[in-house]
This record gives C-alpha cells, structure tokens and sequence, in this order.
C-alpha cells in the first residue's frame, strides 16, 4: 500500500508467558473507547482507551479461546477451553464485585480482578471450539469423536441460566481428526464469520470485531443459492482446521428443527485451503460513487464485495463476483500465495487486508480499479480481482490479535496486540493517488516489479525442490553406506564375536489362562553401528509336523517388526509364543531363526522413482526397474532349535516351581482340572494319557557314552562335582531349571513333559566288559523312561543330537578310540538286521483284518522297539 505512513502508539502492556503469545486464542476488540481483548490466559481485560488506564480485569475458569461482543446489548460472550460459552455485562463493575475482587487481589495486577463463576455460563460444553453471536441467536462449532457439528441457539442473555429448549437446530459437517490423549490447547482454532445479505435486518458496516459482514447481494447470490437470498437468510461460514471453507444457511437449520439436518442438503463446501485457516472476512474492494452517494442511493455500494479466507501458511482466497464473456454474473475466484506463516489478521478500508507473520505486519491491496481499456489490466473487467498480491511491510513488529476501524480521511487505525503483550495503536493513512503520466509510470513499474518477483519465486521453488531431491540421495546413500558396513560385519565375523547378536531364550508362562511355552529373542547391538529406517528383526518359528516322524517338514510362521533405532549399546527383546496350538498338542522340536532384513524399497525406492529431479519424492509409486527383484537384503544372526529337554518343568525341584505352574499340561481345559480334583493326587493324568499309565509298561531308551569321552568334553564344566551328575546338568543347560539341577548335584530327576506326562531322567555309570579284550570299558549311561511314547521319542531325540555334537567336536580333536572286539561287533550288527527285519514283518501284520493278529503284532512291536532303543553299543 504505497504511501502509507504508519503511527504506531503504545498503549498498555499485558502479563504474557516466558516465550511469548501464541496466535490463535489472543482476541482484541472494539466499541468506541473501549477495548476488550484476551492474551490465551484465563484473563479477559478492559482497557479504557480515552483515559489511558485497565476499567476491569475478569478471571474465567479456563483458558480463553475466543471473544464475541454485542455492541448494541452491550454483552460479552468468552468461550473458556474445555468450559463453555459465558455471558458477562459490558459496563463498570459495580461497588460490591470491586470491594470482593479488591480483598482477593494478589498484587500482581493494576486493577482488580473479578471472578467469573459457573453461574455466567450460559452454553456449557466441553467440545465448543468457536462461537459466532448474532441478534437473537448464537451459532456454536463443536467438534465431537468424529465430526464437526454447528448448533443454532437462542441467544442467551446475562445471567440467564442454559435451557434445554434453546436449541433451534443443528447439522454435521466434515470428519474431523480426533486429537491424542485430548491436548489442553489443540494446535489450530476453527473460524466463524457470520454473512449476511442486504435487507435482512443485519447492521450496514459491521466491524470484523462484531463477528458479521453484509455480502453485496450479487455476491451473496453467486455464493449461496437464490433460496438463501429470498429468505434473507444469514450464513454461517466456518474455516476448519484442515482447510475446508463450509457454510450453512441458518434459516434452514430453523426449518428442520423437528428432524436432524442433512449434511447433503445443509451443508455446503465453498473451497478447501488445504492448510488450517486462520482468518475469514469480507470488504469492500469498489470505490464508492460519489454522485448516487450524495442522492442517498449508495446503499449497496456499502456493502461487502469481496470474501476473502486466509491459511496459515500464507495461501489466501479471494472471491468476488464478475462478468462472463457472455455478461452473465459469475464468482471470480483466486487463490494467493502470501509469505507466511500467517498469524492473524483484518479486514480494513479501501480494499486492504492487514495480516501479521512472526515478525512483520503487512498489507496488500485487493481493489484493483480503472476501465475496461485501462493498459495496466487488459485482461480483465472492471472491477477484477489483481492476478497477483504483493504484500506490502508497515515496519511494524508481528502481532497475535489485530482488530482494524475506519479511520480520519479514508485511513485504518489498527489495534494490534503484540507477542509480548503489548497493546499498539496504529493509525494508517493514504496519500490521494492523481490522475496523469504519474500513475500510469507507477503502474508500469509496478506490473515490471510484479513479473520479476513471479520470476523469482518460480527459481526459488525450483531451488526448494532440487534441494529436497539432493537431500533424500544423500540420506538414501548414507542409509546404504551404513547398511553396506552392517552386512560386511556380519557375514566376514562368522568366526569371531558379532557386533549384531541375538539370543533365544525359552520359558513357560501363563497366556490367557493356559499354560505357554515362550522363545525371547534379544537383538543386542555391540558395535559402532547404527540400525535406523529401513532395517526390520526377522523371525521364522519352524515346527515339526509329527511327534513320530521328527525328520518331516513341518509348518513355518515367520514374525517381522521393523526397528525404529538401534543405537550401539542399544538391545531390542521380543517375544514370541511357540504353543501349544488350538488342538492341545507341541510338536517338537521347534527352531527359531532370527536374521535382520533391510528393505531396498523403504530406503531408496520413493528416490528413484521420480524421474524429474524436481518432483518430490512419492513412495506410493510402483518400484523402479533398477532394484532387484528381492527388494532387500538379509543377513541371518542366529539359529536356535527348541526340544524336549528345554521344554521339561521339574515341579519337584524348590527352584523350579516358578516355572511349573501347572502339572496338568499347558493344554488344561477347566472342565478337566474340575475333575481331577476329584481324582486325587494319584491321577494327575487326564484321557489316554491316564491309561496308558496304568495299563500299559513305561517306555525306557537308554544311550551309553564312553566315560573318558564325557571327561574330555565336559572337563571345563565340571566344578568338584560327580561325572554323573556334570552329565545331567549339561543336558539341561538350557532349561529354566538348570541353576536348580546344579545346586543340588543331582543325577537322577523326574520332570512333566508338556502333555502332563512324567518324565524320569536317570545317569549312572556302567562297566561294558564285553566290548573290548583289554579290559572293561567305563561308560556312562543315559535312562529315559516316560509312560509317554511320543514324549519318550522326543526326549531320546534331544539326547542324541546332543550327543551327535559332542562327539563330532572330539573326533576334530583326532582322539583315537581303544581296541575292541570285531565279532561282538558284527553279532550286535547281525542282531540288530533281524530287529529290523521283524519289525518290518510286524507292521506288514498290523494291516490285516484279524483283531487277534494285530493286537499280537503290536505287543511284539513294542517290544522290538524297547530293544532297538536299549542296544549294547557305547559311543567312543
């Protein structure tokens, strides 16, 4: 706005927090000399500006969000955050509330403070977000779990307490995000600015500060239908804070007060801002004519012409109504790009917008003048919006609250409320711009000044966008660079100590009232790197399909968390449930590989996508055809197998009984732990189980270990105890019970398998004469006896994959085994071929029709089995 020299005078000062106000909650109002504004705090001030000095201070319950004056009932409406709506008098508290706020006051405040009870509410609710008072009505935004809702009220007057009847109607609009753990202050305010037409009994001119605007009534027309002109209806327009611009014809909310509003017909959608608006207003942007002016006949010329909405990050709409090529009234509409971010802002005279940033209070000029063959806009009708804005500084500090009024001469005078709590008067003043050569030069210079500024703000977003694109390839090649030193460290350290280790460790516990076998991986980062975006813990839980057939492939479920960071020296633990399944049954064993993934897609995909480098990055894209077909790389960390003897609970053992909550197996059901309380100690075994404990001969496998091959492996474990006993406890190194095993030197133990079924570990050292001609052999031997058959498999499965592993780490040692007696040998081979041989004849019988032969051939079975599983073999 060229010419404008600004007077700014400071009136007053207000507390304000350490870091300043906040936008969006400070108010500043106007009515003659006095001045009512609200800084955000629970504190509302009126300021009397002829005699320079505070005429009252109220004290709210809540925070103050927003303010609302009625000049001519002389009310003040203040909607305190999480409160209501409350109603106060306008006027000079009497001697008694002044004699009660002066006891009170703690000194920290020029004039005394008046408290505002629950008695002033006059619209309670704890969603009210925004307010707009008309005459005889009030119109409320709410926001509840999933929309926004606006309420048309009676207005309430002073003192008068809330009815339930003052309701006249209400209608839903947009969805609304609902905030987290429900802020005390939400980021951004909704806006309400009450429209209405000509005629409609609305007060010409009314000040932003009212709350109203009179729209022309071409412009109301265009906007909001012939059936909202002809009832002369006012129209809420609401700014929500993700950008839509809504509006709703308040009369039409009275006609469907008997029945809910439709949103469809009610509500309707003017434009979206796509940023949250912070402003909504109308003005005059038509010079008046001075002529119909002095005949009285102006009346519409003083009306609004021009809505305008404007967002936070400085993007403004105008609209306005024109002329088609056919001459035809249309609504003009244009969207601007102001430097932001925008904190508040108002509507003044001769077109003017006043808006403030964080540290300027600017102006622009939205009347643009001249003819239809004026040089300056040869593109557009009289009365045109400008194609461009271009804001103009009045050197004045940033502001929260502005509230703008005519001023002396065609000027504005200001009230602007500073970020430090200061209260400014500025008076704006316009020199008379003459006809000539003169203004034709400026409009020269300034369509020049626009082009260049159009030009550069072009290179600049192009600047912005090859910015970004250089930033997401270097993070992108940082990201690989890391992951490159990840992988290098993990597959060349195989030998020695990882710097990215995970351990599984397993346990029972109590799941939803059943017992749970658990596996807890914990990823462990030892070293310099660091796992950030992209980067995921992998891992497969691999089951076998059958208790009997432990070689079979069985089913595979495998778990992927992503790692948000894993800094050095950070760990990551997860745990995962291994059963038992729905059916009751644990098919072991079970092993538990963990690798780490890192997505090549995540990383560097949403980057090379984009073929024009000044076109951000999307991710939503498909992949381009330089990855790979995999998408990532994955490194494997650990591989862990989970058996019988890991799963084991000795509730016998003292130390053991956290981890035996129940005998019954981690499969009983309620009804079967109800009878069995009426068994008896002795049955502790439910169903088939049950008989066949007491029916049918425990099953027993022994395996013999060479006792000069144990002392050799098991020379660092042994700590002064037995070779029995270091045995036993090297077998259950890996159970919750160990510690219990090793306190007491035990070489005998009875546990629970999973299915409830005992399970008796017995270790004892024997001397195999036999075996060779220098002598007897001194062995140990490894019992297990379990009336469970499938259980008793599982056990002896366990002891000699264990046993397998020893031996092959003692013969890269190069020991070398005694003498021994071939012929035995080839006898105890021999004996075992015609094992073999019976058994396969055996389950040839057990698929004929006779019952007598089966039940025969299966007795027989079981019993060749026993000898197949006790042979006379030692490992050496």
């Amino acid at each position: 706005m060229a010419g404008a020299e600004p007077r700014v005078r400071y009136l007053a000062g207000f507390r304000c927090p350490l870091g300043g106000l906040a936008a969006g909650t400070a108010r500043v109002l106007r009515h003659g000399a006095e001045v009512v504004l609200s800084t955000g705090s629970e504190f509302v001030y009126v300021y009397d500006q002829e005699g320079g000095l505070l005429s009252a201070v109220y004290q709210f319950p809540g925070r103050v969000w927003h303010l609302a004056l009625l000049p001519l009932r002389r009310a003040l409406y203040v909607l305190c955050a999480r409160e209501g709506v409350y109603c106060l008098p306008l006027g000079r508290p009497d001697r008694s509330q002044r004699q009660e706020a002066e006891d009170g006051e703690d000194g920290e405040l020029p004039s005394p403070v008046i408290p505002v009870g629950p008695e002033a509410c006059v619209l309670p609710g704890a969603g009210l977000r925004s307010f707009a008072v008309l005459d005889d009505a009030l119109v409320a935004l709410e926001q509840g779990p999933a929309q926004w809702k606006v309420r048309l009220l009676e207005r309430p007057c002073p003192g008068q307490e809330p009815r339930p009847d003052a309701q006249i109607g209400e209608v839903e609009l947009a969805a609304c995000t609902p905030s987290a753990g429900q802020p005390e202050d939400p980021p951004f305010l909704p806006v309400l600015c009450c429209l209405s037409p000509p005629g409609s009994g609305a007060p010409r001119g009314a000040p932003p500060a009212h709350g109203g605007f009179v729209l022309g009534e071409a412009l109301f027309g265009l906007l909001f239908g012939a059936d909202a002109a002809l009832l002369e209806s006012p129209v809420v327009l609401c700014g929500l804070p993700d950008g839509q611009l809504c509006c709703v014809v308040l009369k039409a909310l009275v006609t469907s007060r008997s029945a809910p509003g439709d949103p469809k017909a009610l509500v309707k959608i003017l434009h979206h801002l796509e940023e949250p608006v912070v402003f909504l207003g109308a003005l005059r942007t038509e010079p008046q004519a001075r002529d119909t002016a002095e005949d009285g006949l102006a009346a519409e010329d003083t009306h609004a012409d021009c809505l305008v909405a404007l967002g936070h990050h400085g993007r403004a709409l105008a609209i306005k109504a024109g002329c088609s090529e056919a001459g035809s009234l249309v609504p003009e509409l244009r969207e601007y790009c102001l430097p932001g971010p925008a904190l508040c802002a108002a509507c003044g005279g001769g077109g003017c917008l006043f808006y403030s940033t964080a540290s300027d209070l600017c102006v622009v000029d939205l009347a643009r003048g001249g003819s239809r063959v004026d040089p300056e806009w040869p593109e557009g009708a009289p009365g045109g919006l400008p194609p461009l804005l271009c804001p103009a500084s009045l050197n004045i500090c940033g502001s929260v609250a502005l509230c703008a009024s005519a001023g002396p001469g065609g000027g504005t005078k200001l009230l602007a409320l500073s970020a430090k709590g200061r209260l400014m008067a500025c008076s704006l003043g316009l020199e008379a711009e003459g006809p000539g050569p003169a203004r034709t030069a400026r409009a020269d210079a300034g369509r020049k000044i626009r082009e260049l500024l159009s030009g550069i703000g072009s290179v600049s977003e192009r600047v912005c966008l090859l910015k970004k694109a250089l930033d997401q390839r270097n993070k992108a090649l940082t990201s690989l660079n890391e992951a490159m030193s990840v992988s290098c460290a993990l597959l060349s350290g195989r030998g020695s100590a990882r710097p990215i280790s995970c351990t599984t460790t397993v346990a029972w516990s109590r799941l939803q009232l059943r017992d749970a076998l658990t596996a807890t991986c914990l990823l462990q980062n030892s070293g310099h790197f660091s796992l950030d975006r992209g980067w995921a813990l992998c891992i497969q839980v691999r089951s076998s399909s059958s208790a009997l057939d432990l070689d079979a492939a069985g089913s595979a479920v495998t778990y992927t968390m992503p790692i948000p960071r894993l800094g050095p020296g950070s760990r990551r633990e997860v745990t995962l449930p291994l059963g038992p399944g729905e059916d009751g049954e644990l098919d072991l064993p079970v092993t538990v590989s963990c690798a780490l993934f890192y997505s090549l897609r995540e990383v560097v995909g949403g980057v090379l996508s984009s073929q024009d480098p000044l076109e951000a990055p999307r991710l939503d894209e498909g992949p381009p055809a330089m990855l790979p077909e995999q998408d990532g790389i994955c490194l494997p960390l650990s591989r862990h197998t989970v058996d019988m003897l890991q799963c084991l609970r000795f509730p016998g053992l003292p130390a053991a009984a956290a981890q035996a909550p129940s005998l019954v197996g981690p499969s009983a059901d309620p009804v079967d732990a109800f009878l069995e309380s009426y068994r008896g100690p002795a049955g502790k075994l439910a169903g088939s189980a049950w008989l066949r404990a007491q029916y049918l001969p425990p099953s027993v496998a022994s395996i013999q270990v060479s006792a000069e091959l144990l002392r050799a492996a098991l020379d660092n474990s042994r700590t002064g105890v037995s070779l029995c006993c270091a045995t036993l406890q090297w077998l259950l190194a890996e159970n919750a019970a160990a510690g219990a095993v090793r306190a007491q030197a035990l070489s005998a133990v009875q546990g629970v398998a999973p299915d409830g079924t005992d399970v008796h570990l017995l270790v004892r050292e024997v001397a195999l004469t036999e075996l060779s001609p220098a002598g007897p052999i001194q062995a140990v031997e490894i019992q297990v006896e379990c009336s469970s058959l499938a259980s008793m498999c599982r056990v002896h499965h366990a002891i000699v994959g264990r046993m397998q592993t020893m031996v092959t780490g003692q013969a890269a040692q190069g020991s070398s085994p005694p003498d021994l007696r071939l012929q035995y040998l080839r006898q105890i081979h021999t004996n075992h071929e015609m094992l073999l041989r019976e058994v396969q004849s055996l389950r040839d019988q057990l698929c004929t029709e006779d019952e007598a032969v089966s039940s025969t051939a299966a007795q027989r079975l079981l019993q060749v089995y026993g000898q197949l599983r006790n042979p006379s073999l030692v490992l050496l």
